[in-house]
């Protein structure tokens, strides 16, 4: 799972937040929600920002974190 979708589903549900009612909060869809928190790879960058909008974070840009096989 991907470090932004921990990040959405804990603060999501910290806001006690079903996923139905943070996608209408945010103006996202669900299965846009739901693909965001099981770490989908290709998302829209810019629905992205707008989730992580909702707690006051934004994705940017930077190197990415290499782990060693």
């Amino acid at each position: 799972m991907s470090t932004i979708g921990n990040f959405v589903r804990e603060n999501r549900k910290k806001a006690g937040l079903t996923q139905k009612e943070f996608a209408l909060r945010s103006g996202l869809g669900l299965r846009f929600i739901r693909e965001l928190e099981q770490g989908k790879t290709t998302l829209r960058l810019d629905k992205v920002n707008q989730a992580l909008s909702m707690f006051g974070a934004e994705a940017v840009p930077g190197k990415a974190e290499r782990t060693e096989l």
